[in-house]
């Protein structure tokens, strides 16, 4: 599917109804979600198993499902955001189903002996005692990945640099990206913000 294409059928993917702050529960944008889809499809990434760690309500693990991948397993904690990526396969009608899995992205609750994308939009760490909470989802990925993409907070690079040499992995693609945030906790002020935030593909 081109990119344009995917980004318009995922512009259907319902975010989140009651969204957690303390997971940091923000939906990832149907153009960066294209993008990062559309990548791993060039790069033939999409004929692995792919894994989408922190899965929300089903963003990346349905455009993967769209763009032709055959096994796509979503993660996550919050049963109510896997209940809407159940909802959110309605309004796509992906060819295959992802199997949706409640667990921690963090502590894996699978054991996969082929080859595996992950695609993710990490917790980057911005509440207050959660500093640096994409980390633990990159170690997680180190275990499992041949490759991953995952969007992190501007001015990552330096660290996301020195972890994929300390784990075994090389860095073949970053870019920034906009992320557009839609208001959804008491704190904002706004209906819409948009941040500066880095993409990455990391070859395990």
């Amino acid at each position: 599917m081109r990119r344009g294409a995917l980004e318009r059928e995922l512009s259907a993917v319902a975010g989140f109804e009651e969204p957690r702050i303390e997971f940091e529960q923000y939906p990832t944008p149907a153009d960066i979600a294209a993008h990062l889809i559309h990548l791993a499809g060039t790069h033939g990434d999409l004929a692995n198993t792919v894994v989408d760690l922190g899965t929300g309500t089903g963003m990346l693990a349905l455009g993967a499902a769209l763009s032709g991948a055959s096994k796509i397993v979503g993660i996550d904690r919050d049963e109510r955001a896997l209940s809407s990526a159940r909802e959110n396969e309605h309004c796509v009608t992906p060819p295959v189903t992802p199997a949706w899995i409640r667990g921690d992205a963090t502590r894996l609750p699978l054991c996969l002996d082929e080859p595996v994308t992950v695609l993710m939009n990490p917790p980057f760490g911005a509440q207050q005692g959660r500093a640096h909470a994409d980390r633990a989802f990159l170690r997680a990925t180190s275990d499992i990945a041949t490759v991953s993409y995952s969007i992190h907070n501007d001015g990552s690079h330096a660290f996301i640099e020195a972890f994929a040499d300390d784990h075994g992995g090389t860095v073949t693609h970053a870019f920034a990206v906009d992320l557009d945030l839609p208001r959804q906790f008491h704190f904002h002020t706004t209906d819409k913000r948009t941040i500066d935030a880095e993409a990455y593909r990391i070859e395990w």
